[in-house]
């Protein structure tokens, strides 16, 4: 009896870079919970930002699977076997349809923001990545996520929720590079952290999670309470500790997944923000 071949549906898995994907996703849907949104307001934000997700993602390992093989990265799926490029542009064509109905799920204003989000992050991936303009669509992207959902719950973007996703996007750019800057280099990409060096985009990883918790903490009206300073230094003690590890292990993706965990911790400082000005 024949068995199915379940590699290509964990290759998608792998390829639509499913940590990140998950993390934005999370996050997204516990914030249309802080803004008011009713369970199917919440389904639909998750679900619009899911696809967009996963459309950036898929749309990435497409277009570097030629990269990826020609420097052995056999921690991509495409080049290990275990999808074929054209399963994975497919999946990202038809993710990338499915997130413009629902991302107007949310309205007008808020859908074009949302996909306007997606066009930015599909821009990266060609040409910005090459470009020393490589962490602007990072910046557009996360900062009109926030303004997504507050527009689809009805309110106007605070400046401090669009300026701390747009902190909190370059960040994440800056440590996402870092371990691939040697792989990067060889197959021609030149974004702004390859011309900096791995140092320097620690640095600015750093930087731009730090500035993402202050301005989480130090942006809303009032004075900030003691268990949101407290998120503020455990971020900032975070970033110092993941930064040094980087540093002494390049070619590991430490700061990376410090600057996942810190980015939960904004997300449950921004919870925080969003529930005391409600």
């Amino acid at each position: 009896m024949s068995t199915v071949d379940k590699r290509p549906f964990a290759g998608l898995v792998r390829a639509c870079h499913p940590e990140p994907t998950a993390a934005v996703t999370a996050g997204s849907a516990l914030l249309a919970v802080a803004s008011g949104r009713d369970a199917a307001g919440v389904v639909a934000v998750a679900a619009a930002v899911l696809a967009t997700q996963l459309c950036t993602g898929w749309h990435n390992d497409w277009l570097d699977a030629g990269r990826d093989a020609a420097v052995g990265r056999t921690d991509k799926p495409i080049p290990a076997g275990l999808v074929g490029r054209r399963t994975v542009g497919a999946a990202a064509l038809l993710a990338g349809l499915a997130a413009v109905p629902l991302s107007l799920l949310s309205g007008l204003a808020a859908g074009l923001v949302l996909l306007g989000a997606l066009a930015s992050a599909l821009a990266y991936n060609w040409p910005l990545k090459f470009t020393p303009w490589s962490p602007l669509p990072y910046a557009v992207s996360f900062g009109a996520l926030g303004a997504f959902i507050v527009l689809g719950a009805g309110g106007t973007p605070a400046w401090w929720l669009v300026a701390a996703g747009a902190c909190l996007g370059v960040g994440a750019h800056f440590a996402n590079v870092i371990p691939d800057l040697a792989d990067d280099a060889r197959t021609g990409v030149r974004g702004l952290p390859h011309r900096v060096g791995a140092t320097r985009s620690a640095v600015a990883a750093a930087v731009g999670l730090g500035a993402t918790s202050a301005l989480l903490v130090l942006g809303p009206p009032g004075p900030p309470s003691p268990l949101t300073l407290a998120g503020l230094v455990t971020a900032a003690f975070l970033l110092l500790i993941g930064g040094y590890a980087q540093l002494r292990r390049p070619a590991s993706r430490i700061l990376f997944r410090v600057v996942l965990v810190v980015a939960v911790l904004d997300v449950a400082l921004l919870l925080a923000a969003v529930g005391g000005s409600a």
